[in-house]
């Protein structure tokens, strides 16, 4: 990276939400959200440069493109202001990023707002499906299929299973791990709900089937949520310290980053990965440019990981792609704690999708500021002690697109 990108916080809303009921629109969840984070960072709409949004379906759930033009709907003063909206399915908060952060890097701008933002409840539990399923090959696959995710990932599970066998019990120990540390987030969506002994078994009763082996405690939530975060150049970030009377190195940076994309087709994919170590080489080398980028070695240099986990088999695949066990024995990690908040590394402290939400365009925004909220020990209940350098990956679609962060605090 060519020079440090700074970040100086941001805000999430709360996640248990619901927009329609509370008679909001997208627009007026982006405007509180936008000034909430400039008052949690103590900046005003003239400190910034630039504006980036992250969403995925906007066209879709609200008839609604071209976020950018938001930014200049809250403040006559950020008329003018130059911003773009980003797509890549799940993954297109980290895409917004990304684009931010190559605009620091250029010297184009000093300041740059990234907004992740979807409202998904404002429609049927069927619709939302259908449109969720428009980041599938669309014609090609998920045909005939009621719940494409679901479907997409429970074949995710079925190719571990092929490799290398794959227990019920082992995503079920992702689940309740994720579900527990929901409870501790306050903007968690999963934070008030309750299970008995039997939720997370193979009780059909309890813990239906969706789709093959994935069940409704495998799944990550349908969400409405935004998340903001503010990145600056260490020019803008030194000047913004001195105004505050800090010293920049309170302050998190972005240490490395890994962008890779495959196929967009799921049996591709997997036909191009077969023989291989990773069933996923391409989110596995996502992972490491990462930490070559930051000049580690390997996840032992981690102290907390935020990761996809859109469904169990997700956070399974992650496991050993972050190269915390070999490749198919993510179940060691579950078995033995590592991953568990008091583990060696723990995943997830913040409920991840399944326990704290899975608003699509706002995950990566919102894993982001939590690894900004780990380093900087600002994350209250959910916080992992002496955490000092946190990993981050944001996947869209069926692993098309992988993006990493490592952020980290002199």
């Amino acid at each position: 990276m060519s020079g440090k990108i700074y970040l100086l916080g941001g805000h999430q809303t709360d996640f248990a939400t619901n927009w329609l009921r509370q008679d909001r629109e997208i627009f007026d969840v982006f405007r509180d959200t936008l000034n909430q984070g400039l008052n949690n960072c103590g900046l005003d709409y003239d400190d910034l440069d630039c504006g980036h949004v992250g969403n995925f379906n906007g066209e879709l759930f609200n008839h609604q493109g071209i976020m950018g033009g938001y930014f200049g709907m809250v403040d006559t003063k950020l008329s003018g202001l130059p911003t773009g909206r980003h797509e890549a399915a799940c993954a297109s908060g980290s895409i917004a990023l990304l684009a931010a952060t190559a605009e620091l890097e250029a010297g184009r701008y000093g300041l740059a707002c990234v907004m992740g933002i979807e409202q998904m409840r404002n429609v049927s539990g069927a619709e939302a499906a259908a449109h969720l399923g428009s980041a599938t090959w669309f014609g090609h696959e998920c045909q005939n299929v009621k719940y494409p995710w679901p479907h997409m990932f429970g074949k995710l599970g079925d190719e571990y299973d092929k490799r290398y066998g794959l227990k019920h019990e082992h995503l079920a120990g992702i689940a309740k791990i994720n579900f527990a540390n929901g409870r501790r987030n306050p903007n968690a969506q999963t934070r008030g709900w309750q299970f008995s002994d039997n939720s997370f078994t193979e009780d059909d009763d309890l813990n239906p089937v969706i789709d093959g082996r994935i069940r409704k405690q495998d799944c990550g939530q349908v969400t409405d949520g935004a998340a903001v975060l503010f990145l600056a150049t260490e020019e803008r970030a030194c000047a913004y310290a001195d105004r505050r009377g800090i010293s920049v190195s309170t302050i998190p940076y972005i240490e490395g980053w890994g962008h890779r994309s495959a196929p967009l087709a799921l049996d591709q994919k997997m036909a191009e990965s077969a023989g291989a170590d990773y069933v996923f080489p391409h989110i596995r080398g996502t992972i490491t440019d990462a930490y070559q980028r930051a000049g580690l070695t390997d996840v032992s240099a981690i102290d907390v990981i935020e990761t996809h986990d859109c469904f169990t088999t997700t956070e399974y695949m992650a496991i050993d792609h972050f190269g915390i066990t070999a490749p198919g024995e993510s179940w060691k990690a579950i078995e033995d704690g590592r991953i568990a908040m008091d583990g060696e590394i723990p995943i997830n402290p913040s409920g991840g999708l399944i326990g704290c939400g899975h608003p699509v365009g706002a995950t990566g925004v919102r894993m982001l500021l939590d690894a900004c909220k780990q380093v900087s020990d600002t994350a209250g209940n959910y916080q992992v002690a002496g955490a000092r350098r946190v990993q981050t990956l944001n996947i869209g679609g069926s692993g098309t697109t992988s993006v990493s962060f490592i952020v980290s605090k002199d």
